[in-house]
């Protein structure tokens, strides 16, 4: 006889924080779920500290703060994110594990997230008030696809070099600079 299913019910928040406070392996949380993370390709973390290098002082300098892949983000009561990196231009919250308003956030695609990336957190992040832009960075294709607040959406442009704008921080990225950690 089979053994019955164990139901799992949704965390709230504040359950979600304390398990992850003891937890040795990062969760997400989507609508109320913990979903355990994968770990990050050489690539992939040679373009998140390069992006951080790049914005970095120009965040500083506006008093805006630069947050790379293990600080939460919440988009909504029972969903976090662990963005690979998000710059934030207010002042901080409460809640000294978790950001709620962007003004930017940047994913850095692989073949095991790009899906959740392109769609599941591209809603979820494009429905935050304070975002002005969502970047989506490919290291195989060394493109980017952004998209960028006009009035009350979004539009998409894509790059395959040259300089992407990146308006809360009043300056541009340089892929091909950014791209070549890589090499």
């Amino acid at each position: 006889m089979a053994e019955p299913a164990e139901v799992r019910r949704p965390l709230t928040l504040e359950a979600y924080l304390e398990e992850e406070a003891r937890s040795p392996v990062r969760h997400e949380l989507v609508r109320g779920f913990p979903r355990a993370m994968a770990g990050a390709s050489r690539r992939h973390n040679l373009l998140v500290v390069a992006l951080v290098a790049a914005l970095f002082p120009r965040a500083r300098e506006k008093g805006c703060r630069v947050h790379a892949e293990t600080l939460k983000l919440k988009v909504a009561p029972d969903t976090v994110y662990y963005p690979d990196l998000m710059v934030v231009c207010g002042p901080p919250g409460e809640n000294p594990f978790l950001e709620e308003r962007p003004c930017l956030v940047l994913e850095v695609l692989s073949p095991s997230t790009e899906a959740q990336d392109r769609w599941e957190k591209m809603r979820a992040y494009l429905s935050l008030e304070s975002l002005q832009a969502y970047l989506l960075l490919d290291p195989e294709r060394k493109g980017l696809e952004g998209y960028f607040r006009e009035g009350k959406g979004f539009s998409l442009k894509r790059y395959a070099g040259g300089q992407v704008p990146l308006p809360c921080l009043d300056m541009s990225l340089d892929l091909e600079a950014i791209y070549s950690a890589l090499d």
